[in-house]
């Protein structure tokens, strides 16, 4: 698979557009000054909480934010959004990295990344690129996009001074695991705000040891829908970003980069399994019947969820097992008069594949 084949299926399994798509894309990257004042001065979001609900991000920076994530291994880290907002829309048009120290469950911006941003804003204006900073993002690697009660309370505070405001979260270690990029964008409620019951969101993996962080600020925050776009003032540098970018996927196999999560998620669903059965076997044993009584309608049972998580890590790990014997085929192609490269046997692969299955 050459380059622009590669590309092509990147921008296929992340929804992107073409550029012949019909929409005036160019159009996204015109910014009117004039018309973002009038917004900041009519505050629609100040009216309603979940005014914001959509996000147009471009595919450069899309692809600008899943390199810094990936750069920085098992350790978070933090960059801007910049762009414009467009009724209920926030339109990112590119994305910088901020030069900040991570751990591997949090990322800080201390003084000195605030006066680069200020300073690479300042910059950008005196090269006629006007749009201001509309956003934040940093990566969760490995357990999901959601927002953290540290993330919520950086959130709030950038939406009580810096609105209007986004929050983005990639998750690289997943991305890789799956081929498409798993980001996820975020608004938190004002203080004291109760949301109303929208029902079960959509489900995604949360490590056993995040689930209580991550359920005790659920409500405090609601996602947006994330949509992508290519214009053709983009796709010059998409160009250069990408063969840098498809390079190093290529030559990264998601069953050895990825091993220490593959092995963590099968530890995870262990311990999930062993807790369920324990607050099974304590229902079934204090009340001698069925244990979703108090389960709410639509909701799935903790057993339901782990087969969830079962059936995803399978299904990655058979992903990355035929890209590899697809970069066989690929790399060790037979030149006239040499010997056929070795390969494992189809029988082989289909009986590995139906072992991670079960």
């Amino acid at each position: 698979m050459d380059a622009p084949a590669a590309r092509q299926r990147w921008e296929l399994e992340n929804n992107i557009p073409g550029t012949s798509s019909g929409e005036d894309i160019d159009a996204l990257f015109k910014y009117d000054e004039q018309e973002q004042k009038l917004v900041q001065q009519q505050k629609p979001w100040s009216k309603d909480p979940h005014h914001f609900k959509h996000v147009r991000m471009s595919a450069l920076a899309l692809l600008k934010i899943a390199m810094h994530a990936r750069s920085g291994g098992n350790l978070e880290v933090m960059g801007m959004l910049q762009g414009k907002v467009v009724q209920d829309t926030f339109i990112v048009m590119d994305s910088f990295a901020l030069p900040v120290e991570g751990t591997e469950t949090r990322v800080n911006a201390q003084a000195e990344a605030y006066e680069y941003m200020v300073d690479f804003v300042d910059t950008n204006k005196g090269v006629a690129r006007p749009e201001n900073v509309v956003g934040w993002y940093h990566s969760h690697p490995g357990y999901g996009c959601w927002l953290s009660g540290i993330d919520c309370s950086t959130q709030m505070m950038n939406q009580q001074y810096q609105e209007p405001f986004l929050a983005v979260v990639v998750d690289p270690v997943r991305t890789m695991a799956s081929g498409k990029v798993e980001i996820g964008a975020f608004r938190t409620y004002p203080e004291g705000y109760r949301p109303p019951d929208e029902g079960p969101s959509e489900y995604q993996t949360i490590p056993l040891s995040k689930i209580e962080d991550f359920g005790v600020h659920a409500k405090q925050y609601y996602s947006l829908d994330v949509t992508f776009f290519k214009s053709s003032t983009d796709a010059h540098m998409l160009d250069l970003l990408w063969n840098k970018y498809w390079v190093s996927t290529l030559s990264a196999s998601p069953l050895i980069a990825n091993k220490e999560f593959a092995t963590g998620q099968i530890a995870d669903i262990a311990e999930k399994l062993e807790q369920a059965e324990q607050q099974a076997g304590a229902r079934f044993g204090r009340f001698g019947g069925g244990g979703d009584k108090g389960k709410k309608a639509g909701e799935e049972t903790a057993l339901h969820k782990i087969c969830r998580d079962t059936s995803k890590l399978a299904a990655e790990q058979i992903k990355g097992l035929s890209s590899q014997v697809v970069k066989a085929l690929l790399f060790n192609a037979r030149v006239s008069g040499a010997a056929p490269p070795a390969l494992p046997p189809p029988a082989a692969v289909a009986t590995g594949a139906a072992a991670m299955e079960h």
